[in-house]
């Protein structure tokens, strides 16, 4: 029998350490993340599931727009003449190629009733301007739609500053005010379904929704993994200090009125049908991915009151925690399965190694359970495509085409182990680059903004919109996407006609 290589020696002895009653523990709990993820993902399935149950039967009882409401006498002009006045808010940052499709999707609503959009830009320099005018212009006299110029942000990030000019200009009768991102893609009946759940609870604080990523190509597009309806009289009278939390140093919307939410006690909800398909660029570049989880990460370091601060925290080492948590049991599971290999190509005898089996055995049940947490996510991603079809029956059909299941496993493991390292990043530097803005936060407010577009970014994160006026190139392939595609060789998924 041949004698052990120190290469050879140090994988066993480092398969040996990973069978410790701590490695055991940490790989049985990696095991019980990935079904308690995909035991979530079943249950938001089956919620989404019966939505599209009870739209197939509501078609199939003769309401042929099942998909725009659960009785169709309420498409009766005696019920739409009653429906409350909504504004829709959207800020834009940029102009890139889903845009106008996404544009259009949300100011075709077939929403019954009195309705207005806001389109908010900063200045007549964005990109943005020209394109949602010239959209505006296509559809003069059969939509209510403007564009406004807010300005520069000086005490809260650009998008907040437009949101609140936004309100500042919406219709005095507006009920609703719905803040909406530009890269989404609405369905028709979306604004319908929201107004009747706010409507029929009143205590509803903030109503929103998920996006449905489609990813594009790029390892990038696959780490990433988009609006809210609210009361238009809680802005009109600053009612929670909504509008004083937001303007007075603000950085995320989401996250400053979550905690106005939970610091009030009142309700948010999310409807099953509200889960809108979500284009990424088809140039996302890991870096541009990177940056992007930075911003998702530096909201942790935004605050408005100590209660926020300590949730925040909580937020922070749980993810940390669970995150590493999800990727050493596979780092474990590599090194046990190199070492079985090496026992069996190498001829070495279990005795000679002194290895048992048992770290092998805890790599088999890894596996089943991963396969089992990528199933569930395979299926609740199906029903979500099969409900985006049926919502929007005469938008383009999506296609589980679009994704690479394969791809998705590794960018599920570069995402959570880049978690912890960008939110101890974002913690240390107090500063982010956000569509060619930097903000500067102290105590949990930004306090300085600077703006050079000579040294910022010349695309937006996700979107791949272009920031300023002249085209810049297109960016390079990233690292880690070309050895992603190098790994697994797959068909580019379809791309949306814009």
């Amino acid at each position: 029998m041949s004698a052990l290589h120190s290469a050879d020696s140090f994988l066993l002895s480092l398969s040996r350490a990973f069978c410790s009653p701590l490695a055991v523990f940490i790989q049985i709990q990696g095991c019980v993340i990935c079904l308690t993820l995909a035991i979530g993902w079943a249950f938001a399935a089956y919620v989404r599931k019966r939505e599209i149950n009870r739209i197939e039967d509501g078609i199939k009882g003769g309401n042929s727009f099942a998909f725009l409401c659960h009785d169709i006498n309420e498409l009766e002009h005696s019920n739409q003449v009653n429906l409350p006045r909504v504004s829709v808010v959207m800020p834009l940052k940029g102009f890139g190629e889903h845009n106008l499709h996404n544009w259009k999707s949300q100011i075709t609503s077939l929403y019954g009733g009195p309705i207005e959009f806001l389109f908010v830009v900063e200045s007549t320099e964005d990109p943005a301007y020209h394109a949602v005018s010239q959209l505006i212009t296509e559809f003069k006299g059969d939509v209510d739609a403007r564009v406004i110029v807010a300005g520069l942000s000086t005490t809260c990030s650009q998008k907040i500053h437009n949101q609140l000019v936004g309100v500042e200009n919406m219709h005095k009768d507006s009920k609703y005010v719905l803040f909406l991102d530009d890269d989404v893609r609405f369905h028709p009946g979306s604004i319908g379904v929201l107004t009747t759940e706010m409507e029929k609870n009143p205590e509803i604080f903030i109503q929103t929704g998920y996006p449905l990523d489609l990813p594009s190509g790029t390892l990038g597009s696959y780490c990433i993994y988009e609006y809210h309806m609210m009361h238009a009289d809680d802005f009109r009278h600053d009612n929670y200090g909504v509008v004083s939390g937001l303007r007075d140093g603000g950085y995320s919307d989401d996250m400053t009125l979550a905690a106005i939410a939970g610091a009030q006690k009142r309700l948010i909800t999310s409807p099953p049908v509200a889960v809108f398909p979500h284009p990424i660029a088809s140039d996302l570049t890991f870096s541009r991915y990177w940056n992007y989880l930075r911003k998702q990460t530096f909201v942790l370091e935004s605050y408005i009151s100590t209660v926020n601060w300590l949730m925040n925290r909580a937020l922070f080492l749980t993810h940390f925690y669970l995150s590493w948590g999800f990727v050493a049991p596979y780092f474990m599971a590599m090194v046990h399965v190199a070492a079985a290999l090496q026992i069996y190509i190498k001829g070495y005898s279990y005795g000679e190694t002194t290895c048992t089996s048992g770290g092998l055995l805890l790599a088999i049940w890894l596996a089943i359970c991963t396969f089992t947490e990528l199933l569930s996510m395979w299926n609740l991603t199906r029903i979500e495509v099969q409900l985006c079809n049926i919502l929007s029956p005469e938008a383009p059909k999506l296609s589980l085409d679009y994704y690479n299941w394969s791809m998705i496993f590794v960018a599920m493991l570069v995402d959570n182990f880049l978690y912890p390292i960008s939110a101890f990043w974002s913690h240390f530097s107090q500063t982010i680059n956000w569509s060619g803005i930097r903000y500067n936060l102290k105590n949990g407010k930004i306090h300085k903004i600077e703006r050079n577009k000579d040294k910022g970014p010349e695309f937006t994160d996700l979107g791949g919109k272009h920031l300023y006026g002249k085209k810049a190139a297109t960016p390079k392939a990233s690292l880690l996407g070309s050895l992603g595609r190098s790994l697994a060789h797959w068909h580019q998924p379809k791309k949306y006609d814009v």
